[in-house]
């Protein structure tokens, strides 16, 4: 029985990790010309209605589709469709209410919003983003029962469809209110208006996929919970996962007040609008590689969970150490590439020169380090939830957004420091994070996972690249006598990072044969890598 569902695991991974590359790969093509288009200013003012978006997203979303694929996944597992039924049923006005309150907050709330966080002119985005909130708690609602069943088809399709009409809504809304208003603040307020159409879009396909699917769900006659049980059930998950989640982004609110407060001692609004929107486009920048790992913990949830449903705890543990395994080779290259090709990556992506780039570099560099931490601290915050651990994840989330807070208090107040010291303070979270995390399983899980040891291997295969990147791009730097373009600076030393990689790594047999049998075609992969 647990066979099946590792390449369940494993199949919704790469299905999600596939439309995630390209969701990323779009979410680029967006964020670079819009940030040439509205400016680092206006970026900023785009990313302020973000921040405040997600505080409301983590409330209404962070921990209820987890519950509900826990949940969902326990049933399935069992034939007990009824129940399914039944929880689907509850979630669904859970998500709804809560996704009507947040649109109230953001629409009515916008210009108060906007002055709380030292961004005035933010006030057009942050209303115009306000119905997304409704709209992504429905998609999460369907999203949670598809994931419930390991079937992560429609989320992937979704989010592609989303990302598309982003791209093409947003840009062409930007142009042309800039074009006909002259007005940046308006101009990131249509950008903005892209992301809402698009969340529209994607509802409207998840709901057309989840009639078609809740059709299909076998009859059964099993007993089922209350509605006032299974809501009791849920929130008993998702409360603390939530308190977790939100509480991180209101500490990022308040770290953007506090950092922002300070900027503004030492410098204009408008230099400070600035140097936000630079920090939060090298921000989309660490986003990407980690957004690659989040399909891996959406998909070891419900996995786990049906494993140790069944009572196959060893099931359990190898798929956390093959989730460990694929994740490290996937975050360990680009925390090391990030962190080595800083200046290019940002000088190409951001498009900035001078001072700015100086900054763009410095800020990405310490965030480069991050992705590594970060991808540790999801895994494990999964791992702990597919065990029905949901409290220890949540009080380590706290106390390293404690450390983040206190360091960018201190640290951003020096005028030598400045803006820097907001990721100085993300990287001692994530360390402390993962300490945490880290201990905590060896305490709690009777058979807790080697996540260090299985992701040794790509770190170690990462390292290795990093050398040659760096060497490749100074060797560079050094034969164009310091005059080289952006793309050649970082399009040749990458090319010699993923040689150096894929053979260091396989060399080192970081992924093993018994990891390839799980994925299509594993035989012939297994067969190509000699593993």
């Amino acid at each position: 029985m647990s066979e099946p569902k590792k390449q369940s695991f494993l199949h919704g991974t790469m299905l999600l990790a596939m439309s995630t590359a390209i969701v990323k790969i779009i979410g680029a093509v967006y964020s670079v010309p819009l940030n040439a288009i509205i400016g680092p200013e206006g970026f900023g003012y785009y990313s302020t209605a973000y921040e405040i978006y997600t505080v409301l997203l983590m409330i209404s979303t962070a921990g209820l589709p987890v519950a509900m694929s826990r949940m969902i996944s326990q049933a399935s597992s069992v034939g007990n469709y009824r129940q399914v039924r039944k929880i689907y049923s509850v979630s669904r006005t859970i998500f709804l209410s809560l996704g009507l309150v947040g649109t109230l907050l953001m629409v009515l709330g916008c210009q108060w919003l906007a002055g709380v966080l030292h961004q005035p002119d933010a006030w057009t985005a942050i209303g115009i983003l306000g119905p997304c909130c409704f709209l992504i708690c429905m998609m999460s609602a369907y999203r949670g029962f598809f994931q419930g069943q390991s079937n992560m088809m429609p989320t992937s399709v979704s989010q592609v469809l989303e990302s598309i009409c982003k791209l093409i809504v947003g840009i062409g809304a930007a142009l042309l209110v800039l074009h006909q208003t002259k007005s940046v603040p308006l101009a990131a307020g249509g950008a903005i208006f892209g992301v809402t159409i698009s969340c529209l879009v994607s509802s409207l396909y998840l709901g057309s996929s989840f009639r078609k699917s809740y059709k299909t769900l076998p009859q059964s006659g099993e007993a089922v919970d209350s509605g006032k049980k299974i809501a009791k059930s849920l929130l008993a998950i998702a409360i603390p996962i939530t308190i977790g989640s939100a509480g991180l982004q209101i500490l990022t609110v308040l770290e953007t007040e506090r950092y922002m407060g300070h900027l503004l001692n030492f410098m204009t609004q408008s230099q400070a609008d600035t140097q936000k929107g630079i920090y939060n486009m090298t921000q989309k920048i660490f986003n990407m590689p980690c957004a690659f790992i989040t399909p891996i913990t959406i998909s070891i949830i419900p996995a786990i969970t049906a494993q140790l449903t069944r009572k196959e705890m060893s099931g359990a543990k190898d798929t956390a150490e093959s989730s460990a395994r694929v994740a490290a080779l996937i975050s360990a290259p680009c925390a090391v590439g990030l962190a080595v090709l800083a200046e290019p990556v940002t000088g190409l992506l951001g498009r900035y020169s001078g001072e700015n780039l100086t900054l763009a570099a410095s800020l990405m560099a310490i965030l480069g380090v991050c992705i590594m931490f970060n991808a540790i601290v999801l895994l494990t915050n999964a791992i702990m939830q597919a065990h029905g651990h949901v409290i220890l994840p949540v009080v380590n989330m706290f106390v390293g957004g404690i450390v983040k807070l206190v360091t960018i208090s201190i640290l951003t107040a020096n005028p030598r420091i400045g803006i820097l010291g907001a990721p100085i303070g993300s990287l001692l979270c994530y360390l402390c994070i993962t300490v945490l995390n880290l201990f905590s399983m060896r305490k709690v899980l009777p058979h807790s996972p080697a996540i260090l040891k299985n992701m040794g291997k790509a770190v170690f295969s990462a390292l290795l690249m990093g050398a040659a990147v760096f060497g490749s791009w100074q060797g560079l730097l050094y034969l164009s006598g310091g005059s080289l373009s952006h793309i050649i600076a970082c399009g040749a030393p990458i090319l010699v990072g993923v040689v150096v990689y894929l053979v260091s790594a396989i060399k080192l047999k970081a992924i093993t044969r018994e990891d390839c049998l799980l994925l299509p075609k594993g035989e012939k992969i297994a067969k190509m890598l000699h593993l």
